[in-house]
């Protein structure tokens, strides 16, 4: 962890009480969070390792410990942090401090470096993994840093704010949002929109129908950084949708995700893409996976969902996910239909919205983890199998891929509302219509309603999923 780039990460609703500390007369104010954390041990992109913290918990200093504050101080009790720092080892979390610069920008001045230094040994005494400190200035700036073990501290190269915005700052020099290929939406969106998203580290699951076309407009679009995950290669029957391949490649059995890589680079636009040839839940594929700062799930199958439905939630990960379904009626005529779901506290999990079937999940995870005994149950017809292919038509998957990419545009921009990203859009291609589904997370949902889930980090087992 000594040598690990730090990243902190703010979830929305705990963002709104900490933004109100701004609102006290123009003194100083403070608050605590307990911070969940992703030990990264490879960053994908530099191959180093990399700490990510999250916000799990907002607590106020209570009234009574509070001692004085005015525009330059603030000070108060400590009798309140004593029981921060217990519950943060009873739950292997990590103590944050927050305070406000009210009339000018965040930064650690000397008195924060003194104070934060007693803090932070008072924290080690605990045994905990450090001390995390983050200042909101008046100006909207954010800085943030951690105190290692041996009293040193790391500075974030990124504070950022999830919800249904997102909202970045950064401690390093980011990628050029200059960059000519890029002029055009920055006529739209102004060059700080290009800067952000070059600054992006994307995930990609699923290398089809829609997984394709996401991965080729995000590099378009001018992520910096992407992500490439499936393990299958591409087929014959796969050439009507997989933007990219050719013929040769379905000859040759090539794996989706290298010619997606090919084409991207071939394209010269400078993304730096890593491809992952595996199931969403293999251990390198995690490690990955919780380093990004958006995930789109293009997969098609039920156990990537649930997987990657648990992770936006415990690592404060947008995950933007995609889904189509086409019938052909026995009667005549066509059912098409696509859906664009985003996972961000706030939001209903797609469990609540009844997009995963838990029984095609646990069926799907049983035949990757023992294939003779998934084969066994399908024998005696305990397990549903996977039944015929589902049709699949480029324009269609294309589309819906449009879709769910704006949504990410959205959530930094607010182009379609400060809002940000919807929760569900639900296009009936055959109708001609959108509806944007009021579904709500049912009462008690582990996931997305109680908060237990949000921003809770690395546990054991992961994301607390019971094989």
């Amino acid at each position: 962890m000594t040598t690990a780039t730090l990243d902190v990460s703010i979830l929305e609703p705990h963002w709104a009480r900490l933004r109100a500390l701004l609102d006290h007369g123009g003194n100083e104010a403070a608050a605590y969070l307990l911070l969940g954390h992703a030990d990264i041990g490879v960053d994908p992109w530099s191959g180093e390792p990399r700490l990510r913290l999250v916000s799990h918990e907002h607590r106020d200093i209570p009234e009574a410990d509070r001692v004085s504050a005015s525009p330059r101080h603030v000070t108060w009790s400590t009798s309140g942090y004593m029981r921060l720092l217990s519950d943060a080892a009873a739950r292997d979390l990590v103590p944050a401090v927050v305070h406000t610069h009210p009339n000018g920008r965040a930064f650690f001045s000397e008195q924060d470096d003194a104070n934060e230094a007693e803090l932070a040994r008072t924290a080690r005494n605990k045994r905990l993994r450090g001390l995390a400190s983050v200042v909101l200035g008046g100006d909207g700036s954010v800085v943030a840093r951690f105190w290692m073990p041996d009293g040193s501290t790391r500075d974030a190269a990124w504070v950022q704010v999830v919800g249904h915005r997102l909202s970045r700052w950064g401690s390093v020099q980011p990628q050029d949002g200059g960059a000519e290929h890029l002029d055009r939406q920055a006529r739209l969106f102004g060059p700080a929109f290009n800067t952000t998203v070059g600054s992006l580290r994307v995930a990609v699951v699923g290398a089809g129908g829609t997984g394709s076309p996401v991965a080729m407009l995000l590099a378009r679009l001018g992520v910096g950084r992407l992500l490439l995950v499936d393990r299958d290669v591409v087929e014959v029957t796969n050439l009507n949708r997989v933007h990219g391949s050719r013929r040769s490649d379905a000859e040759a059995r090539l794996p989706k995700v290298d010619i997606l890589e090919r084409e991207i680079d071939l394209a010269g636009l400078g993304v730096q893409v890593r491809t992952r040839r595996a199931w969403v839940n293999e251990p390198g594929v995690r490690d990955s996976l919780r380093a990004c700062d958006v995930v789109f799930s293009c997969t098609d199958d039920h156990a990537g969902r649930a997987l990657l439905n648990r992770l936006a939630y415990h690592y404060g990960i947008p995950v933007i996910d995609v889904g189509l379904r086409m019938v052909r009626r026995p009667s005549g005529g066509h059912d098409v239909n696509g859906r664009v779901t985003t996972l961000v506290p706030g939001h209903p999990c797609l469990l609540c919205g009844s997009f995963i079937d838990p029984r095609r999940a646990a069926e799907e995870a049983l035949e990757r983890a023992n294939p003779a005994e998934f084969a066994r149950r399908k024998a005696e017809a305990y397990v549903l199998g996977s039944g015929d292919p589902a049709p699949a038509v480029v324009t269609f998957t294309t589309e819906m891929a449009c879709v769910a990419v704006n949504e990410m545009v959205a959530m930094l921009t607010g182009f379609h509302g400060e809002d940000g990203m919807i929760a569900t859009r639900y296009r009936r291609f055959h109708l001609r219509d959108d509806r944007f589904l009021a579904a709500t997370s049912r009462p008690g949902c582990p996931v997305c309603d109680t908060g237990e889930a949000w921003g809770r980090g690395d546990v054991e087992p992961f994301l607390g999923m019971i094989a």
